[in-house]
């Protein structure tokens, strides 16, 4: 087993020869190569996604976003290529990018151990799909990557000092799921406060994280927790279609996703109900005025898995170049 690597990332030298960084880096590499087949295999294309628009997603908890100077007018680098993935449904009925994103996230997650201001997202959308759909998809990839990286690197994973067998009944068994009330219910049973109108606080999050032994989904937040493009209910008003899955052993959020808002009208009202001004999407709601395609999607964070699956304590252990929240780096 290799030695414990220190808390923080320190020379970029001393990191990029690290062994840690090069196992690490092979495994997201075999990630990246079982997503693609995955996908591929069941009709996915592939897109390389903008870096730069006028409006980026604005459901980023909070983070703040970053504002360039485009040829005098304000642009934004992306958050998530969420607005964007809906769009290029208009070309392709099932679409997937590994797409990089910018999130100035508060310095205080700079600790956390799963938090980079510059990380990837593999984003995926489908047309005509339920959440039920996306969510079976999401199942079968995670299932299918960590089934090829515990098969072809397993000498990579016990010199990390992973144990495979932490991944028996991810391989054996389907995925649990609980809804955002029961979920409250456990939490509040179990001494966390948590408001039930809230996003999950991320100790709450990490709570059940802690008791799990295979990931588990959590769905139906409540409108108000999330952004404007989440779908609401029409059956039990003030619920979302979406969900998140959660990793076991503490690791938590490793993906968010939803049936998407696509009708023109119900997107205004839904922006104005988050505090978004409707003025500042013009391109995405003239889409919407025209026909968008009804569609279900998520977004998993690359580095995110790659740090499950290496079993490493600290994200910024499986990037080759670092960035944490209030910590200048090259």
């Amino acid at each position: 087993m290799i030695a414990d690597e220190p808390r923080f990332p320190g020379p970029l030298r001393r990191h990029l020869l690290s062994p840690v960084t090069r196992i690490a880096l092979r495994v997201q590499q075999e990630i990246l190569g079982a997503v693609r087949g995955f996908l591929a295999a069941r009709g996915f294309v592939e897109l390389q996604a903008p870096i730069i628009g006028p409006v980026t997603d604005p459901g980023v908890r909070g983070a703040k976003q970053v504002d360039i100077d485009y040829y005098g007018a304000r642009y934004k680098l992306m958050s998530s290529a969420i607005l964007y993935k809906q769009a290029a449904l208009l070309t392709f009925d099932r679409i997937f990018c590994v797409a990089p994103n910018i999130r100035l996230e508060p310095p205080e997650t700079a600790s956390t151990g799963r938090h980079l201001v510059e990380f990837h997202q593999i984003d995926i959308e489908m047309a005509e799909a339920s959440r039920e759909e996306a969510m079976a998809v999401l199942q079968g990839l995670v299932v299918h990557t960590v089934d090829a990286v515990v098969r072809n690197l397993a000498g990579e994973l016990e010199a990390l000092g992973r144990d495979t067998g932490a991944f028996a009944e991810l391989l054996d068994q389907p995925f649990d799921r609980i809804s955002h009330a029961e979920a409250v219910a456990r939490l509040e049973a179990a001494g966390h406060p948590q408001r039930g109108a809230a996003e999950l606080a991320w100790s709450g999050e990490r709570a059940l994280s802690g008791k799990a032994t295979r990931p588990f989904f959590v769905t139906d937040y409540p409108k108000g927790s999330r952004g404007f493009y989440d779908r609401e209910s029409r059956t039990s008003a003030g619920v979302l279609r979406n969900f998140d899955l959660i990793a076991p052993e503490g690791y938590g959020e490793l993906s968010s996703g939803s049936e998407r808002e696509s009708e023109y009208a119900r997107l205004v009202t839904r922006m104005r109900e988050t505090g978004e001004n409707p003025a500042k999407y013009v391109w995405y709601l003239e889409l919407a005025r025209e026909g968008i395609r009804p569609s279900a999607g998520f977004g998993l964070g690359l580095e995110r898995l790659t740090r499950y699956i290496t079993g490493l304590d600290e994200i910024w252990q499986v990037t080759p170049f670092p960035k944490l929240a209030g910590v200048v780096s090259p």
